[in-house]
């Protein structure tokens, strides 16, 4: 694939509506052309105390952030026309529908690809496991912020432009 988008969000709490950051790494020709991090105010705005250990975002560094449909804005049209890969495609596209539905935004039908399943169809048992910082060491790329959504998100671009 050399044309596509790879995404990754981090969440406030247990919702899958509760989107508080946002990492696009847009890939064209198999080159990253375009990158976007952004902080995005959670619905609901409360985090989790689990979530916080997982990517250190609390209260304070999103109350300032736009909500979502906002932030989305800017997302739509440097995605426009691409498929788009996630690490653990379920969460994050079910992240992106849960949203779009508490916001009564029209979803597009993105398309979305998968680098877990396909880490596990190339690389099978030659990996102690498919998470995303194992699968992006095997593809030669160090991930050395896991969680904050635009260093997954590039991981997860490196993942893709190596095994799909």
């Amino acid at each position: 694939m050399e044309n596509f988008a790879a995404i990754d969000f981090e969440t406030a709490n247990g919702n899958r509506s509760s989107v508080c950051s946002v990492g696009v790494v847009v890939v064209r020709g198999g080159v990253i052309t375009d990158r976007l991090y952004r902080l995005i105010r959670p619905c609901p705005d409360f985090y989790s105390y689990w979530n916080t250990q997982v990517h250190g975002l609390t209260c304070r560094d999103t109350d300032g952030a736009a909500p979502f449909p906002d932030v989305w804005k800017e997302v739509a049209p440097l995605i426009e026309g691409l498929p788009l890969v996630a690490h653990n495609s379920p969460f994050d596209e079910g992240c992106l529908k849960a949203v779009f539905r508490v916001y009564g935004m029209d979803y597009p039908d993105y398309t979305f690809h998968c680098t877990c399943r396909a880490s596990r169809r190339v690389f099978g048992k030659q990996l102690p496991n498919h998470q995303l910082q194992t699968v992006a060491a095997r593809c030669g790329y160090s991930l050395a912020q896991h969680h904050h959504a635009l260093a997954d998100a590039e991981a997860c671009a490196r993942i893709a432009m190596e095994i799909l």
